[in-house]
């Protein structure tokens, strides 16, 4: 058959199966006058890569699929070749997919706050969910209760982190922020009910997404690493990591062992008790400067920037 019955029946067009003869995919027989000329089975090989393309398998990478039909197999995915490259389009997808819900939320977030900024009630935060009511975040007061911190040497303590590393602060050189926050929340897990009436309480969703922003802008002011803690346990962290595509790890703290160490301060909702929202800044594991109270969260990353072009870090002499 020629290139256009071969388009028919693939339903295809010429330019596109002219592209798989340019990639190698498919080789028509040629005639002595320069006809191309087509046979059932490469009608069978243009449908399969039609078909894989379109679960998003480029058509550049189908050839794993041919060969396997090309060493007798009946089916193109009967080869490990072929199993191995589905693998590895399902893994480029979720990736896919992880960035794209990131940005989804980050907009839904964004979206309610704008629109919703100077009424009483907010939009549903997802599908089905029941109405929340908007009050203002309400400022936390300089209690007092980290006047003592700078100047301390952080204790050596190891925590999980969301990377799968465990972490100690007190190893740590040159300079790191470790923002602490109480908790984030997600849609399959509840708030305590107190919450909308805690001062500093609310805003850790925000406060991370302001330090994933700034990420680079902190790493081009001298900061090595930055972290976020709390008490939450490390699964719980890893979908907010995901979900909200923070470029830097969280450590968990459940025991609230660095609360103990250093004093620093915590408080109650629904019986459990939380880390106050407060950010160290640490060099050569001494912390040098800190923040507390945090207020607002979703601007506090600015606020750490700020201070660090007042003070660039100072090499050290030889």
């Amino acid at each position: 058959m020629r290139i256009g019955e071969l388009a028919r029946l693939a339903q295809l067009s010429p330019k596109a199966i002219r592209r798989y003869e340019a990639l190698g995919l498919v080789a028509p027989e040629r005639h002595p006058n320069g006809f191309r000329e087509y046979d059932d089975h490469t009608v069978r090989l243009v449908q399969e890569i039609r078909s894989l393309n379109r679960l998003g398998i480029p058509v550049e990478e189908t050839r794993p699929f041919l060969d396997c039909l090309a060493t007798g197999s009946e089916h193109v995915d009967d080869c490990p070749a072929s199993l191995a490259e589905y693998q590895r389009t399902i893994d480029a997808l979720n990736t896919e997919i992880a960035a794209l819900t990131a940005r989804r939320d980050a907009l839904a977030d964004r979206l309610r706050d704008a629109a919703h900024r100077h009424t009483t009630t907010r939009m549903l935060p997802w599908p089905g969910a029941a109405t929340v009511v908007r009050t203002p975040r309400l400022e936390p007061v300089d209690d007092g209760a980290a006047a003592h911190l700078p100047g301390l040497r952080v204790p050596s303590l190891s925590f999980d982190g969301t990377d799968g590393v465990a972490t100690d602060l007190a190893a740590s050189t040159g300079r790191i922020v470790v923002y602490i926050y109480p908790l984030t929340g997600r849609p399959d897990a509840d708030l305590p009910t107190s919450w909308a009436t805690i001062p500093g309480a609310r805003g850790c969703t925000a406060q991370a997404c302001g330090f994933r922003d700034h990420h680079d802008d902190l790493l081009a002011l001298g900061v090595h690493r930055v972290f976020g803690l709390s008490s939450q346990d490390s699964d719980y962290q890893r979908e907010v990591v995901d979900r909200l595509g923070l470029p830097f790890t969280m450590l968990s703290d459940p025991e609230l062992r660095l609360a103990d160490e250093l004093s620093i301060p915590t408080f109650t909702a629904d019986d459990d008790e939380l880390f106050k929202r407060i950010t160290l800044v640490i060099r050569d594991a001494v912390i040098e400067h800190v923040f507390y109270p945090v207020f607002p969260p979703d601007r506090h990353a600015e606020q750490v920037l700020e201070w660090l072009r007042d003070h660039p870090t100072e090499p050290k002499e030889s």
